[in-house]
């Protein structure tokens, strides 16, 4: 069967999968196993589904993945998170502009020591938006910054989606991390000046004065004790100098820097008095299914891609935009739109592995820096996870704040829209946002 016929056929197959509901990694073991099939016959299963899957995951890289996890884990359950934003409270009373602002910093700050998302937004909606409501936000606007300020772990790291883009491409994992900081910095910075235009805006409508005041929850501490703060900001600053630290002098790599994170997490909840055995429970539990939910991704995604390469779809889309090739910049654009539409339906870790196949032969063929396009990438899946249909954390502080979720889209929505313009025009314009510290290193 033709080369192109087969491409077709799959495309439709994946298409029509996803709307039926079924889970990416089943989606792309599905499609890559009837893709194989249908270009080299049955002969070749016995070689692909023997030990390659199993190689494939056993990969020592991939360590930093369950390590930064249980370091989230561990730092979520010893109640950290609710210490820093009652300090954060406590600095901005009485300038209400203020607070959403270090809302954003904090989750940035969250994002760098967890890596996870949902979980920063979830986390972020359960504290903060109580706090944003009674000092002037209407619910879609706290809602937004919240999501806002979880997806900036997409970017800053350690981020799953940069280590996943580091396996892929046999990229170093520290140089991604600290090509990261700077564009990271820079989405946090402009996610800061959007919010700040939508507060001013919402404080000259009389609407927004009339919304009932929200009474504070008991997830924000009334009072706590100079001990507890004083250890909270302590261990905040140390967790967050063991990784960037560690990473970009070279005396941790990414992996023990993930090791030594969850040790100093596990030290913290210790501090905090919040180890029993629930504390253990619930963070080994959730470590496990999410780097489980990553591992089954990755084999599917490894099937899928060597699809791709016997189906030459990478050659062929070197030469379907050949007119363009000598114009990087535009070819780059055209990417960064198909990566958004991409990010917008399907989870972040599923859609670097399925299109690094066909996008990094392109990328090499226009002699892009690979290290400068993973922090690209990742600039966008932080877009992502914040822009309808599949905004991951839209929908956790949804589900944890009881906001409807499409007056939050609406909002993150310019978000989303103002940095993918701002931030990835920037590192089309100056690559070294992304190539000078670990130039530097």
């Amino acid at each position: 069967m033709d080369n192109l016929v087969v491409i077709g056929i799959i495309i439709a197959m994946m298409i029509i999968l996803l709307i039926a509901g079924l889970y990416i990694h089943s989606v792309l073991l599905a499609s890559g196993i009837i893709g194989l099939i249908l270009l080299e016959g049955f002969g070749i299963l016995p070689g692909l589904l023997g030990n390659e899957p199993f190689n494939r995951v056993a990969s020592y890289t991939l360590t930093t993945i369950p390590l930064f996890v249980l370091m989230a884990q561990f730092i979520l359950q010893s109640g950290l998170v609710q210490d820093i934003f009652y300090m954060v409270h406590k600095v901005s009373k009485g300038k209400n502009s203020l607070l959403g602002v270090l809302t954003l910093i904090i989750g940035g700050m969250l994002g760098a020591v967890s890596g996870s998302g949902t979980a920063t937004a979830a986390s972020l909606g359960q504290v903060a938006i109580p706090e944003l409501r009674k000092h002037g936000y209407s619910a879609p606007l706290a809602g937004a910054i919240a999501s806002s300020g979880g997806s900036l772990s997409g970017i800053i790291p350690p981020s799953i989606i940069l280590i996943l883009y580091g396996v892929a491409t046999e990229t170093p994992v520290g140089s991604l991390f600290v090509g990261a900081f700077i564009p990271g910095i820079l989405t946090m910075i402009v996610f800061i000046l959007v919010m700040l235009v939508y507060f001013r805006m919402e404080k000259k409508k009389t609407a927004s004065a009339n919304e009932p005041e929200i009474k504070e929850t008991a997830g924000t501490p009334e009072k706590l004790s100079a001990f507890r703060l004083i250890a909270a900001s302590v261990i905040a600053i140390v967790i967050v100098l063991v990784i960037f630290g560690g990473i970009y002098s070279g005396l941790f790599t990414p992996t023990e820097a993930g090791a030594v994170g969850a040790f100093v997490g596990l030290l913290a909840a210790l501090v905090l008095g919040k180890v029993n055995f629930n504390f253990f429970k619930v963070s080994v539990v959730e470590t496990v299914k999410l780097t489980g939910m990553v591992m089954i991704i990755m084999i599917g995604a490894q099937i899928f891609g060597r699809f791709v390469s016997l189906s030459l779809l990478p050659r062929k889309l070197i030469e379907f935009i050949e007119p363009i090739m000598d114009t990087p910049v535009l070819v780059l654009i055209a990417i960064s739109v198909v990566l958004f539409i991409m990010f917008m339906f399907i989870e972040g870790a599923a859609v670097i592995l399925m299109s690094i196949p066909v996008i990094l032969p392109i990328i090499q063929e226009l002699q892009v820096d690979v290290l400068w396009f993973g922090v690209f990438i990742a600039v966008i899946c932080t877009i992502g996870l914040i822009t309808p249909p599949v905004g991951l954390s839209v929908y956790a502080v949804a589900g944890v704040s009881g906001i409807n979720s499409g007056s939050i889209f609406k909002i993150a929505m310019v978000f989303a829209i103002v940095a993918m313009i701002v931030v990835c025009g920037l590192m089309i314009a100056f690559p070294g946002l992304a190539t000078w510290l670990p130039n530097s290193m």
